[in-house]
């Protein structure tokens, strides 16, 4: 019916509580109208629809055929009304809603994780993607708009203006072995003794291998030769059972993987000095606001840091 969608929802309204009360006057107080008002209204709302919607009797008024089909689409028309009210104020609140992020492996882990399990545990009704990548894919991912925030490093083929950056941690480098290598459970363990050793490592140019080869080179000694390169985990603790293989990862990669119910049997050396990489920053877009949503998340990371 095309006079159904040519009503306010205050018209729509009056209709309803007429309809339940079989009183205008106090359907009107329902509805927040005087009398003469509501009678107004609804004598306008009859000659939209072409015909009286309710019969009128000394002590009451009925619906009609028309009123009561009226009065049914009203009632649902309203309630898709409140529910568009309340999915709107949750999506402004940042109660619900999409976000969409990306972190390099450690942040991931240490910070992205707990902030969405602290989010989540209040609104659990935001939906959240979260990917793992370099640096280079997850700022040009940024640019792009398929993240709301990254943290990362920035390459340099990108200018600063044109984001907003927060400090966020500066990442250290465990070296996972198997509980059984030679090295594990020896404190201090140095660089130097750990060269003749297969390592798998990820690819070249990588923010973790750089600081480990940078490392050995501050002290003198030649980087690791017997090298696989991969950034998989997967093959890192294939190669790591059964083998002397080292594989340096992001301490809180490593901390999962060797505390708690996550453990899988396996163990971080103990080095003399230990391997920082450069930290990394959240970055955020400039000129792109964040939705509420994204913004909560954001926040929870920043309170982490």
């Amino acid at each position: 019916m095309d006079v159904l969608h040519r009503l306010k929802p205050s018209q729509l309204t009056l209709i309803l509580r007429i309809a339940e009360t079989g009183q205008l006057q106090r359907a009107a107080q329902m509805a927040g109208l005087s009398q003469p008002a509501a009678s107004r209204m609804l004598n306008e709302i009859e000659q939209r629809a072409g015909g009286a919607l309710f019969d009128r009797y000394p002590k009451g008024m009925l619906a009609t055929p028309l009123g009561e089909i009226v009065s049914r689409r009203a009632q649902v028309i309203l309630e898709e009304y409140d529910a568009l009210e309340r999915e709107a104020r949750r999506i402004t609140t940042g109660e619900m809603g999409q976000v969409r992020v990306g972190a390099v492996t450690g942040p991931a882990v240490g910070l992205i994780v707990p902030a969405v399990r602290r989010v989540k545990a209040a609104a659990p009704d935001i939906e959240m993607t979260i990917e793992v990548g370099p640096s280079t894919e997850l700022v040009r991912g940024l640019v792009e708009g398929r993240f709301d925030f990254v943290i990362s490093r920035l390459p340099a083929e990108h200018d600063s203006r044109d984001f907003r950056l927060y400090p966020a941690r500066s990442e250290i480098v465990s070296l996972l072995v198997r509980p059984a290598h030679p090295l594990a459970g020896r404190t201090e363990v140095t660089l130097e003794e750990l060269q003749g050793y297969e390592w798998v490592v990820q690819e070249i140019g990588s923010p973790i291998r750089q600081a480990v080869e940078r490392a050995f080179h501050e002290q003198g000694l030649g980087g690791p030769q017997r090298i696989t390169n991969s950034s998989s985990l997967l093959v890192v603790l294939s190669l790591l059972e059964g083998t002397d293989t080292i594989a340096p990862q992001a301490m809180e990669v490593a901390q999962m993987l060797t505390v708690g119910q996550t453990a899988l049997g396996i163990t971080s050396l103990n080095l003399a000095e230990p391997i920082s990489v450069p930290p990394c920053f959240i970055i955020r877009n400039r000129f792109r606001p964040l939705p509420a949503a994204s913004e909560r998340v954001l926040q929870a990371v920043l309170e982490l840091l």
